[in-house]
């Protein structure tokens, strides 16, 4: 039997706010366990929670970003059920009447094949904290450090139809939500984790299939695996007579295997019912008008721009416009050299290439925008030659200095002096007589590939340093005169 899947997301987006949703405490990553939770995050007897503005904020400039509905009266609900690292027992989430309704974003896919993929709604809620189990034998650690850290939770419709469409998905939600400045997007850190719905049914079928849920995953690479892992088990399970459990399950990115969790609880297993703490929220329009006048510039209209004003391919400016510090980091290296089609080669090839060996982020870039367009530059005035500049970058990249500095100091400059650079030609042919016999008697398409031996002799007479383009000019003249 031929089986299609079905995915729909629910995306857990940490906003970057100075402090949680409900309280003072502040709302940052890595502090010493329990050092950043207060009688709120705690929930002692008492204790009243207070809305954060900023992170409604948040969640409205994100609903704006998608063109969606923002909903001028949300309100908070409890999600009731027990865990140790919930201390109050109940999660504070929306329900019913969330802050962000319908919207939509477009992915395209590696054939250039274009989806829209709906968006159900965005709701604001509070993480849970977090349990250790590492450093505990035959016990558990709670650490509240992230208890009360404000989230959206985004929730797609199931309009994905396999692991490439939910990573081009997730890759262009997480391209948008950072480029607006709602979350650093450090998955790493739990700031954007994925729940993936999978189901399957037969091909031409109409009606869904029983789904599971796996819960929790902070890569790319282990959503596409994780889909296509229960993918496959669930085939396996159909096709042998068995039938799918609604259930949440886990995956594990080291073992690359999944596992049952629990079953799969439907709404009113939580009990949601109107937070009694808290007021319903009451959005203006012109509040709303206010936050949408902060919209940074979109990741589609910031590509449409790098295509216009710097003509590069749609493929590099969807890469270099996927991410507001890489964008910046792209503009200001291609206006210092006056060449944006060299500047994105850099960018997208030597930089990249060394912070993903690396695993650093762009704004960690041991080169400067401006010192990267400076290197670029000597290039283009013909001071070095490309091969030249891949040293110069290796120096540079390990703190030796900037371009010009490195340059001087290991006497790496470029021959250009057409005298001296005639004097070497004169003499490579005058101790190749029959290397130039063989070119002068070969057919105008064979030359080319020829004129490599002549070029290397006198690349290898100038230790390098040879200004290769006029070389390829001299020689020619005096090859062929």
């Amino acid at each position: 039997m031929q089986w299609e899947t079905v995915i729909g997301l629910e995306v857990h987006v940490q906003l970057a706010t100075q402090s949680k949703i409900f309280s003072g405490s502040a709302n940052k990553f890595g502090a010493e366990p329990n050092t950043q939770a207060n009688v709120v995050d705690l929930a002692l007897p008492g204790t009243l929670p207070v809305v954060n503005t900023e992170a409604l904020t948040l969640a409205i400039k994100f609903g704006l970003a998608i063109g969606a509905e923002i909903c001028t009266h949300s309100v908070f609900d409890r999600k009731n059920y027990f865990y140790p690292d919930s201390p109050k027992g109940y999660q504070t989430t929306q329900m019913d009447y969330p802050i962000v309704g319908p919207g939509e974003l477009e992915i395209e896919l590696a054939n250039g094949t274009k989806k829209s993929i709906r968006i159900h709604h965005a709701h604001l809620e509070e993480d849970a904290g977090k349990s250790l189990h590492e450093a505990f034998h035959g016990s558990t650690g709670i650490d509240l450090n992230r208890a009360g850290t404000p989230l959206i939770e985004i929730v797609s419709e199931p309009d994905m139809s396999g692991p490439a469409e939910a990573v081009a998905f997730a890759k262009k939600l997480h391209s948008l939500v950072t480029n607006i400045g709602i979350t650093d997007g450090e998955m790493s850190q739990g700031s954007m984790r994925f729940d993936v719905n999978i189901s399957i049914r037969p091909v031409g079928e109409t009606t869904l299939g029983t789904r599971t849920e796996t819960k929790n995953l902070n890569s790319f690479k282990f959503m596409e695996d994780a889909i296509n892992q229960e993918v496959e088990r669930q085939i396996e399970v159909l096709e042998s007579g068995g039938t799918i459990a609604q259930e949440t399950r886990l995956y594990n990115g080291d073992t690359g295997l999944s596992r049952p969790m629990r079953s799969k609880e439907e709404a009113n297993d939580y009990r949601y019912f109107p937070c009694p703490d808290l007021l319903p929220i009451i959005i203006d329009k012109s509040t709303i008008e206010a936050i949408r006048a902060t919209l940074p510039e979109l990741p589609e209209a910031k590509k449409a721009r790098f295509i216009a004003d710097y003509q590069l391919s749609e493929y590099d400016a969807d890469a270099l416009s996927s991410e507001t510090k890489l964008a910046s980091y792209f503009e200001t290296c291609a206006k210092t050299s006056d060449d944006a089609k060299l500047s994105a080669n850099w960018v997208m090839g030597d930089v990249s290439g060394l912070l993903n060996k690396n695993d650093m982020h762009i704004s960690a870039c041991p080169i400067s925008a401006e010192n990267l367009g400076a290197l670029i530059t000597r290039i283009k005035d013909g001071s070095i030659s490309g091969k030249i500049a891949k040293q110069v970058f290796e120096s540079m990249w390990a703190g030796e200095g900037d371009a010009d500095t490195i340059i001087d100091a290991k006497g790496l400059k470029q021959n250009s002096d057409e005298a001296a650079l005639e004097s070497m030609i004169d003499e490579v042919i005058a101790n190749n007589p029959k290397q130039v016999e063989n070119y002068r008697a070969a057919e105008a398409d064979k030359r080319k590939k020829m004129t490599g031996f002549f070029v290397g002799q006198i690349m290898k007479a100038s230790k390098g340093q040879a200004n290769p383009g006029l070389v390829n000019k001299l020689l020619a003249k005096k090859l062929n005169g």
